[in-house]
């Protein structure tokens, strides 16, 4: 849609003498009568709260969600992104407005639009429009040069690292109707995006649970949330005007009680007293954190956990402590990362949707949260990134530049659609994604060097596999073509769905080509190994169908003797999957619950309640919540309890329920709720043989695979014994 569509006669307006990094104040009035409907469209950019009458419009925070919001000069360097929007949330306010003169107050400003770097879109603005029905008839309102506008109480700010609130500035009582505007200037005109709007379905983040946090040194005044989480705490200030309070934060403590400054990640949260007692929280920046301290005139009232409110759909255990906890870990994380329709890498450092840590977690994440429109919307952000003039597809979503390699990172757009497409049987994303896909591949075939893929982008940071325990042994090559040839057998697969099998004979040429490249780069044919096995080098090419009888054996045999992970973030996942697909489910459960130094058993032991960057003991360590490690989870669901569909379905159809009874463990059970119904698996041990329970609910229909049998699961309980 255009502006017009949506906002009519509404101008976009700013500061009369606008700068980066502002906050402002913008205050329309507007009269009214009996009104009998009314809905308002509004954003401020970057991020905007909004209130009539002094009552808030709605409870979500950080809006609009985060896209590419409009071109930006000569950035990305060299490029130009396919796609800029503005997700413009809509609000019905009928129940605020009063009869005679309403007032709307719009604070504004920061987020990722006005940041003091190279990714800045430019000055904070908003726009707005109110449109009803009284007993007069139809009515519309909108801003214009008539609206009033002056600096908000946000006087300094970074995204990932800081909000300052001085509540002695006037602005800290704008949102009252009662307050007195009058001698605020008129607001400025604001030059109007070049984008596209549209109205999100994509939940925006909430409030979603308040933490009781306990405080454990009282000299310091510092505080345990019992999880590390996103939010802010929520102070009852009471000092004297002028008087500051000061929040500091960090994912772990020192033994004195006290947040360890190590993993602060810069984050502090100040505010100045206005001389009355007042409640108080962040408003514009969330904070990644467990422990926090105070310093100054406030009570500690609780903690907010804010994030997209992705309802958990799926539930797992079973008599490993580990793998239990790396469940809980991984959702925990996934949702600490879901903010502003994104799925970020971390919620402080970076806060960046990378696609390598995208793809990766989204198999997982589907298959444990209610993500459907939170995914979709990503995948119209990975479009947007898209190079018009190469076909580049960028390393993080929307753009900010950032790290990457051409495969793991950019394949996101093979792989995000095509995992979408299998959960939610949405093939329309596919038709839509489809010609993205091929004008990446013929980007990358761009880049070839004796039939390797070899580098993304010149002058950018190229990556293979990332976050290994000790240095990275695999060329980043060798990581990149494995992907790029997966991402070719997607599309096989793909274009087998929506009519394009006239593209299959080039994209399995191409297939053939990179295969053969990888095997004469990288495979000893004395030993049947790549790269000495080492990080999973064997596991990612047998994922793809390459070496011969040894390699697999070999892979096998590696990690038997290593009883633990040496892998990054991709080898991980990909090793563990490759051995639950080739029947080696006990070793991959060994490995998943191994008590090595670099492990999920030790970040349990450490006190960890979401997953870490590195595991312990790497030669680095720093945020202590990335998802990206958690995408085994998904091998919890789909192995353990079985819970996976016919190859060639989608949207959970075609459910066929393969349960792998692995030695380590002595009982599993969970389930997941489907559009149709739910499943619930339950296996154990007893004596001599495995008694497995299967309930099915609704309309869904499943069939058992065991032992070469095809048992179909009726409605309600179905009980069955095997030997163990």
């Amino acid at each position: 849609m255009k502006q017009t569509d949506v906002f009519g006669d509404a101008l976009w307006l700013g500061a009369p003498e606008p700068r980066t990094g502002q906050f402002l104040f913008l205050r329309g009035r507007f009269t009214a009568g009996t009104v009998r409907k009314a809905t308002l469209y509004v954003v401020g950019l970057g991020y905007f709260e909004c209130r009539i009458n002094g009552r808030r419009v709605s409870e979500d925070r950080f809006l609009p969600l985060n896209t590419d919001y409009e071109p930006r000069r000569d950035y990305p360097v060299g490029e130009r992104l396919a796609g800029h929007r503005i997700l413009v949330p809509v609000f019905d306010v009928t129940d605020l407005l009063i009869k005679g003169e309403n007032v709307l107050a719009v604070q504004f400003g920061g987020g990722w639009y006005d940041r003091d770097n190279e990714a800045r879109f430019g000055y904070a603005k908003v726009i707005w429009r109110l449109s009803g029905e009284d007993e007069n008839g139809a009515f519309s309102f909108c801003s214009s040069e008539r609206d009033r506008i002056a600096p908000g109480f946000i006087t300094e700010y970074d995204l990932t690292e800081r909000e300052t609130q001085d509540l002695r500035l006037p602005a800290a009582g704008a949102y009252d109707p009662w307050y007195d505007d009058s001698a605020w200037p008129n607001a400025a005109a604001a030059g109007a995006p070049e984008t596209e709007y549209f109205f999100p379905d994509c939940p925006a983040d909430r409030a979603v649970r308040r933490h009781t946090p306990v405080c454990l040194n009282e000299e310091a005044r510092a505080y345990d949330c019992g999880v590390n989480l996103t939010g802010t705490p929520v102070l009852r200030l009471y000092g004297k005007a002028g008087e500051r309070v000061t929040v500091s934060f960090s994912e772990e403590r020192t033994p004195g009680g006290t947040p360890d400054p190590v993993w602060r990640h810069g984050q502090t949260l100040t505010f100045i007293c206005g001389g009355a007692e007042t409640r108080a929280r962040a408003r514009f920046t969330w904070f990644g954190f467990r422990y926090f301290a105070v310093e100054g005139p406030a009570e500690v009232l609780y903690a907010e956990e804010i994030h997209t409110p992705a309802a958990r759909v799926a539930e797992f255990s079973c008599d490993s402590e580990t793998l239990n906890w790396i469940d809980r870990a991984f959702v925990t994380t996934q949702l600490m990362n879901m903010h502003g329709g994104i799925p970020s890498d971390c919620p402080h450092l970076e806060r960046r949707g990378y696609t390598g840590d995208g793809q990766l977690a989204c198999r997982a994440a589907m298959f444990t949260l209610d993500a459907k429109a939170f995914y979709r919307k990503w995948i119209d952000d990975v479009l947007d990134c898209q190079d018009l003039l190469t076909g580049h597809i960028q390393y993080t979503a929307p753009y900010i530049r950032s790290g990457g390699g051409p495969g793991g990172w950019g394949c996101a757009i093979v792989e995000v659609p095509y995992r979408y497409y299998r959960f939610y049987g949405d093939r329309d994303v596919l038709t839509k994604c489809y010609p993205a896909m091929l004008r990446y591949f013929d980007y990358l075939e761009s880049k070839t060097v004796n039939g390797l893929i070899v580098s993304d982008k010149e002058g950018e940071w190229c990556l293979g596999d990332w976050c290994t325990p000790e240095d990275i042994i695999l060329p980043a090559p060798f990581v990149n073509n494995c992907f790029y040839i997966r991402s070719l057998r997607q599309c096989v697969k793909i274009a087998a769905l929506i009519g394009r099998e006239r593209d299959i004979p080039e994209l399995e040429r191409r297939i053939d080509a990179r295969k053969q490249a990888v095997t004469a780069a990288y495979f000893n044919k004395w030993d049947g190994n790549f790269l000495g096995c080492r990080q999973g080098a064997n596991a990612f090419a047998v994922d793809i169908g390459l070496g011969d009888e040894r390699t697999y054996r070999n892979l096998v045999a590696y990690y038997e003797k290593r009883q633990g992970y040496d892998t990054g973030i991709f080898g991980t996942e990909t090793v563990t999957r490759v051995l639950f697909e080739n029947g080696d489910g006990d070793l991959a459960v060994r490995l998943m619950a191994s008590e090595s130094e670099h492990s999920f058993s030790e970040m349990k032991k450490r006190g960890a309640t979401t997953l870490w960057e590195y595991f312990p003991g790497s030669l680095r360590d720093r945020s202590h919540s990335h998802p990206m490690f958690g995408a085994v989870d998904a091998c919890l669901y789909t192995y353990l309890l079985g819970i996976r569909q016919r190859e060639d379905g989608a949207g959970w159809k075609d459910l066929e329920l393969a349960p792998v009874f692995a030695a380590p463990i002595g009982r599993a059970e969970g389930g997941r709720a489907f559009e149709n119904g739910e499943i619930s698996v339950k296996w154990h041990r007893e004596n001599d043989a495995v008694r497995l329970t299967v309930t099915l609910s609704g309309t869904l229909s499943a069939v058992l695979l065991h032992g070469g049998g095809r048992f179909p699961l009726s409605a309600g309980e179905n009980a069955f014994v095997f030997p163990g």
